[in-house]
């Protein structure tokens, strides 16, 4: 059975979960017709999930490349009082929209932006020289960075991030590594990077996304490799869970990825387990609760 956080004194935190509504239309990820995904979330939603959990707030992070919607978050936000923290957008190939960042940063639960790197096709992107101002203001500005990629990006994010060794970074659902389709050699490659991610440069990572990137009759034991790397490489310090509801619900119901997260880190001490489920994320977010 999964143990249980003991001593509960500080505030537990979903870093990373999404409300939508895809008749807003700016969600062109989203397969049409699906009977998981396509399909309105909002906190009514997952409210019971989190008081049945004791988790006291979320970072709801988005899901749509438009400033628009990030707003839309942002209105949600307001009027949530467990969404604490929310990671918007603005467009990287619109130097113009620094004033965007500017404007947006004053609203006191914006703490970021996500770039949707893993759905851009060219893999390079975020090296260009046009977009270097993005990464260049989310540093001066002092808002944190969602890292969002596969294993093939492993390189160039740390070509960015030693660039920009003062932006507050989080790598999302641990860069997604191939667990459905699990070799030696994939697991390496994405080890290795993991492993250069955490040794040379600040960023954190997300425990979160990893059900989704198995197979449908997934167990615990297949996620359990990656889980343990990243816990070792980066520490409790700078590992903070996260649902990725409702994506997660792709594999698993809320309840039940959570419980495995609870089961990957039981040999962790009640210390490390508290920085996990909620003061890593309260920290590098800085959450104002």
């Amino acid at each position: 059975m999964p143990q249980q956080i003991e001593e509960q004194d500080v505030a537990q935190v979903d870093a990373h979960q999404h409300y939508w509504n895809p008749a807003r239309g700016d969600y062109g990820w989203m397969p049409k017709d699906d009977k998981i995904l396509t399909r309105i979330y909002m906190p009514a939603d997952l409210s019971p999930e989190l008081e049945a959990h004791g988790i006291d707030a979320t970072v709801l992070v988005q899901a749509a490349p438009t400033v628009e919607e990030t707003e839309y978050l942002l209105g949600i936000a307001d009027a949530t009082p467990h969404v604490a923290g929310v990671v918007g957008w603005v467009d990287f190939e619109r130097p113009q929209d620094r004033k965007q960042l500017e404007r947006l940063a004053k609203h006191p639960k914006f703490c970021g932006v996500r770039p949707m790197i893993q759905d851009i096709p060219d893999k390079d992107w975020m090296l260009r020289a046009d977009v270097q101002w993005g990464f260049e203001a989310l540093s001066e500005l002092d808002l944190t960075f969602d890292a969002l990629g596969f294993p093939i990006h492993l390189e160039n994010f740390l070509t960015i991030l030693k660039r920009y060794p003062d932006t507050r970074t989080v790598i999302d659902h641990c860069m997604k590594p191939e667990i459905r389709d699990h070799s030696p050699e994939r697991f390496q490659h994405w080890a290795n990077g993991m492993s250069r991610l955490a040794k040379e440069t600040n960023a954190f990572c997300k425990l979160s996304g990893l059900v989704t990137e198995a197979s449908e009759a997934w167990a615990t034991e297949d996620l359990k490799p990656y889980a343990e790397h990243v816990l070792s490489e980066f520490g409790a310090e700078r590992v903070m869970w996260g649902s990725d509801w409702p994506v997660c619900r792709l594999r698993a119901q809320y309840s039940n990825w959570r419980m495995v997260a609870e089961d990957l880190t039981a040999h962790l001490s009640t210390k490390e387990r508290k920085r996990i489920f909620g003061e890593t994320a309260t920290e590098f977010y800085r959450l104002g609760i």
